[in-house]
This record gives C-alpha cells, structure tokens and sequence, in this order.
C-alpha cells in the first residue's frame, strides 16, 4: 500500500522483539510529541492492575506487577494512568466489602494495595514469613478469557492475615533490637506524628465497626457510638469516657490498623520515587462522596435527611447514597474562612495529590450545585428495587427546610473559586490541569460559576462530540478566547462505559450521532485537498453503505464498524490531553467494569488479565482484532496532524514538502509496527 508516495512496504517479523521495543517506544513517542500531545493516559483503577508472580485476589498499582504494567504503557507512548480513588473500602458485613472505590476513604489508604511480597523481603524486615505469604496467595491463574476478576473478601481475608502477622512480628523484632525493626519504627513514628489523630478516630471507628458487624453506623444500636465524635467535640463526659474505654480496651488493633496505614502509604511513596524517575505520572480522583468512616467522623458537617444524586430526565433519579455537605459548614463570616465542612473538602483534596501529580474532579456539579435527595423518600418494592416513582429530588439552590433555602447564604457555588482552585494552585497545578467530570445536567447555576466565572474547561466526551469545533451553550457560549480549545481532556469511553468496541453494535444513539458520521471522521482525518482520493476512501470504507448506496450486512458491516471505530481513537489521538480505558486498549468486550447507577452484582471486578502483554498481542494478530493497534491509529493521527497544518497555511504546497520531508521516516516506522502487531506468531 502506498499513501502519499511513501512507500510502506516493509519486512516485518511478529510482535516486537526486545531488540525492536526501542524503535517502536521512540518512533511513539516522537510522534506523541510532534503533535503536541501532552498528556496521554489510561485509565486503570488500582484493583484492576494485573497479577505478577503471585496473585492476591486484587490488583495494586504500587507493586511489581504495576511497574512492568506502566513499561508497558510507555512503550506505546502513554505517559500516565488515571486511578479510582484509592481508599479504604467500606464493610457491609463481616468479610464482605463494598467494591465500589467511590465509596471509599477520603483519608485512609486501602491496605488491600499493599504489595505482600515486599513484607517478606529485608527491606520490611521479613515481617512477613514466606510460608504465610504462599499459603494466603495463589499462583496466577491464567485462563482463555482476556481478563481477569478481582475477588475483594477473598482479598480481604488473604491482607487480614498477612497484615496481622506482619504486624506481630514487627513488634517482636523490635522487642529483640533488630536493625530493620528499628529502622521501620523510626519511619512509623515519624508517620505517625502528622497522622495520629485521624488514626486514633479511625482506629476506633474500625473497632466499633467490627462489634457491630457493619461499617453502616446508622444501624448500630447504641446512639452514643453513632454519635460518639460529635459528643467527643462538644465535651460530653460520658462519650469521653467511653472514648477512652474503647482506646484502652482495644490498643493493639488500633495500633495495627495505624501500622497497615503506614505500611500501605510507605508503599505508595516508594512507587512515587520510581515513577517519578521514569517519568509516568499518576491522577488520582477526587471523589464527589466519602466512606462511612470518614461520615462518622465528620458527622456534624453533613445533612441528615440528605443524600447526592444524579438528575435523570426519565426520572429514575440515581441514588448514590453518599452524604451531602450541610453549606452552613463550608465557611464562616464574610471572610469565606474555612468552616468544618470547607475545611474537610480541602484536606480531601490535599490527600488526592500527596503522591500523585494531578487528579480528576469527580461529578464537579455536586461542587457547586448539587441534587439532593430526601432519605425519608427512599423506598423499595415488593421485589426489594427502589422504588424510583417515590423518590423527591431537588437541586441544591431549590431545596428549603420550614420555608427558607437550605443553603441561604449562596456557599456551595462559591465551593469552586474560594476552595478547589487556591488548593490546586498550592500543588501547582493550573485550572485547566484536572480532569474536570462535568458530564451532567448542567443546571443555570452551575453554568453560571463554571463556564461563565470561572471559565473552566469541560471534558471532551467524543461518543457524542466532534474534536474538530468548540461546543456552544445558547446562553454562556464557551468561546475560544476564553478556553483555549486545547485545554480540554477529551475522552472516549470511561470506567463507567460498555467499551467502544461495542457502542455501534448495541447503541443505536451512536450509530446516528454526529459525532460518529463517516463522512466527519474521513474529512477530520483526511483534511488535505491533495488526499481527497484517499479521504473517499476512507470514507468508504467506514460507512454502513457501499460505493453503490447498498447497505453493508455481516461480516462486512463488523469490519466496516471496526474501522469506523479506530477512526474515533485516532480523532481521540489527535487532541493534546486524551484518556481512555485500558479495556478499549486491550480491547476486552465481553465484560463492563461499571455499569454507572446501576447496583451490578459483577461491577468493579473487571481485571487485567495476569498475561495481558500476550493478550494484547494476540488479539491484534487476531481476524477480528479489538484491541487498539497503537502504532497504526497513530500514524492516522499524524496524517491528520500534517493535513491540518496544510490545509491552514497559505504556502500549502511548500508546508507539505517540508513536512513530508520531515515525517516521512516517522510514518514508515509506524506502519511498520502496525504491521508487526498484526503479524501472528510464528508456529513453534
């Protein structure tokens, strides 16, 4: 094939050697870079990282397997990986967790992320025994499914019992003077002297929790432990009693649960250093909601007959059972100082970006306008299903208690602009830097504070936008001198999607949107006059129809579909801040990793397979790949690069000369490792 005189005949072997990964990891990496793209990220929840070695129910994005993971992203050019948040998950019941990450601490770290292999080495001191380790693990199972599943309580039991003879032993060999022990304690009380009061509370918490076998402190039976840190603070003699009762009676699991947290975070700033000499970069998430540990311990700050939601048109409202921030908390006086409440949004931001260099906002309307729903409205069918046709719902500006507006003084919009940015900017990181969630309703208010004062830029949400132009409101147009076109994410497919692979045969919303019109994509990709054949060729090749208007059927649509889609991750490619899922990478479809406001009995499970490296490659030399074949959706994303350039210079004939010039070796490069990715194996 030839496009544009370059002549891309090429030898080629199979998936690349260890002698050809240089070539390929330059020849994407130079390409990324002449298009200007900054950020190119994956999104991986730290559960779903595979399994290397030995297999502990749960992926971690700090161990080993993490590491080999992010050398492989690199290869292909990608720079970073976005995380869920990474906290403590919540208990509903002894042994059993809810998997779910955005219910999870604000504070405290998940200690199921722990790499346990690393207990049992000198570094920790072998606080761990090999015979432990190998009994509570598994040997990685490797299986014909291209993915993996995670099994949180079985995971839960395997760190239960790691983690508590991890921590005997620790005391033990620091009772004998062991140079390791020593060493880890000098760490442990240096962690402990910024963090211990959170702990204690958290320590308690958790006691308290497993008596009553539930972290849901709503259904504990005794109103002074559901109350116990409100009365604390309001100097209540009885709760301070009981306080001190619970910490005496129960030091050595408190003490456990503050080494598990040391441990775990020891961890994650390990992982820190070494991604930060191989330049990859982590955004965590900064979640709309918190667990119940940390509601407990902020008790006085939130509503009490409230709860966050999503606003649905169909008015199957969802119901995200998180607590809402009462706004008479956030701040105090004119001055905007921060109150309890305000104070809590900040530090929940600070601990987002400890280890990790940038974060993405989740659900930002709940910032600044969010939609409440009354507890007293929630209700369940005879089949136990909420009952959606009860549920009284109103945006926070619209909500009153005994005739005046809950939040009278106007504090929620101002959320935003007096918290969330002056934090940012501590970690230096500019407005336009997060991922800023803004797929929701978009109310009057909150177009108001986010587009129009604030002038922030949305996400890029290309299943039913087109890259090519700015998106226009009718009342607060987003113009380009006030966000610059550039600084949107953009993004296609999410944690919460069926993968795009799938989105044309299932969504008939996709097939007709715009945003998915061949005709768009060949013209986008395919801009230069010079390469109109070549454009109506393309064309052709993604659209429902033939040359002759007949209507493409079976095997003939599926590839015509497929095309269509690598189309959209080249247009995704195109923009200079771009994620996507790493089961559209590897492409993986027979699973959802989360079905958004639906209560899955399998969401969150989704895992990489322990060979996902031989997956990948596999699948590509596949007859009907579905992973992405980076190297060759990139060479269409340069194409498109060079095109545009032309198409907006006035010396057209001379800009494409230079550029040819220019890029010609790097085009050859990419469609050779296309070629090589989809080379098969060679028979053993």
């Amino acid at each position: 094939m030839k496009i544009l005189g370059i002549n891309n005949t090429v030898t080629f072997e199979r998936r690349p050697t260890k002698e050809e990964e240089p070539g390929l990891k330059a020849a994407c990496q130079k390409t990324f870079e002449l298009m200007g793209t900054k950020d190119r990220i994956i999104i991986t929840h730290g559960s779903c990282f595979p399994a290397l070695g030995y297999d502990s129910y749960i992926g971690s994005p700090y161990g080993k397997a993490a590491k080999k993971y992010m050398k492989f992203l690199q290869l292909y050019g990608f720079n970073g990986n976005q995380l869920g948040p990474g906290g403590e998950l919540e208990m509903m019941s002894p042994g059993m967790l809810k998997p779910s990450p955005y219910n999870s601490s604000a504070f405290a770290k998940n200690k199921l992320f722990i790499d346990l292999e690393e207990l049992t080495t000198d570094n920790y001191g072998n606080i761990l025994s090999g015979e432990t380790f190998n009994k509570v693990t598994s040997i990685p199972k490797i299986t014909d499914k291209d993915y993996a599943l995670t099994n949180f309580n079985e995971a839960l039991k395997t760190y239960d019992t790691a983690l508590t003879e991890s921590f005997n032993n620790f005391k033990a060999n620091l009772a004998k003077g062991q140079p390791q022990a020593i060493a880890l304690d000098k760490e442990f009380k240096q962690f402990l002297k910024r963090h211990n009061k959170r702990l204690t509370d958290e320590g308690v918490f958790k006691v308290l929790a497993n008596h009553y076998k539930t972290d849901k402190f709503e259904d504990w039976d005794n109103d002074l432990d559901k109350n116990l840190m409100d009365y604390v603070a309001n100097g209540d003699i009885e709760a301070l009693d009981r306080l001190a009762t619970i910490k005496k009676a129960n030091k050595k699991q408190i003490e456990q649960y503050k080494f598990e947290q040391f441990i775990a975070t020891k961890q994650i700033k390990e992982n820190k250093q070494w991604r930060d000499e191989n330049n990859f970069k982590y955004i965590n998430d900064l979640l709309i909601g918190c667990s119940k540990m940390d509601e407990w311990r902020y008790k006085d700050v939130f509503l009490d007959n409230y709860s966050i939601g999503a606003y649905e048109g169909n008015g199957k409202h969802q119901l995200w059972w998180l607590p809402v921030i009462n706004p008479k908390k956030i701040f105090i006086g004119p001055e905007l100082k921060l109150n309890r409440g305000g104070q809590f949004i900040k530090d929940k931001l600070d601990y987002a970006l400890e280890f990790c260099e940038n974060t993405r906002i989740d659900h930002v309307m709940g910032l600044v306008e969010p939609f409440l729903i009354r507890k007293d409205s929630i209700a369940f069918d005879e089949n136990h299903n909420l009952d959606y046709g009860k549920l009284q719902g109103s945006l926070m500006s619209q909500t009153q208690e005994n005739g005046q507006k809950i939040d009278d003084y106007y504090n929620y919009p101002r959320i935003l602009e007096k918290i969330i940015l002056p934090t940012l900017k501590e970690h230096n990181l500019k407005p336009s830097d997060p991922i800023w969630e803004t797929i929701c309703s978009n109310p009057d208010i909150f177009k108001e504070v986010y587009y129009n004062q604030l002038k922030l830029p949305e996400l890029m949400t290309l299943q039913w936008e087109r890259a090519e132009t700015p998106k226009f409101d009718s009342k607060f147009p987003i113009q380009d001198n006030i966000i610059k076109w550039n600084e949107r994410w953009a993004l296609l497919g999410s944690h919460d999607d069926i993968p795009v692979q799938r989105m044309l045969a299932e969504k008939d919303w996709v097939r007709n949107n715009q945003a998915w019109n061949p005709l768009y994509l060949a013209g986008y990709l395919n801009q230069d006059p010079a390469r109109a054949k070549r454009r109506d060729e393309f064309c052709d090749k993604i659209s429902d129809c033939n040359p002759d208007q007949t209507r493409k059927t079976g095997e003939e649509l599926k590839k015509a579909d497929a095309e269509r889609v690598k189309a959209k991750f080249a247009e995704l490619m195109t923009r200079k801040k771009f994620e996507l899922s790493f089961a559209d990478l590897f492409g993986i479809t027979d699973i959802v990793y989360n079905i958004g406001g639906v209560d899955k009995k399998d969401n969150w499970q989704e895992r990489l397979s322990p060979d996902f490296i031989d997956k990948y490659y596999k699948n590509l030399a596949s007859e009907n790949p579905t992973a992405i074949n980076v190297p060759e959706v990139l060479k269409i994303a340069l194409q498109a690069e060079i095109d545009r350039a032309v198409l907006q210079s006035p010396y057209k004939k001379e800009l494409r000369k230079n550029l040819y010039t220019e890029c010609r070796p790097l085009l050859n490069e990419l469609q050779k490792y296309a070629d090589i990715l989809k080379e098969p194996e060679p028979q053993q």
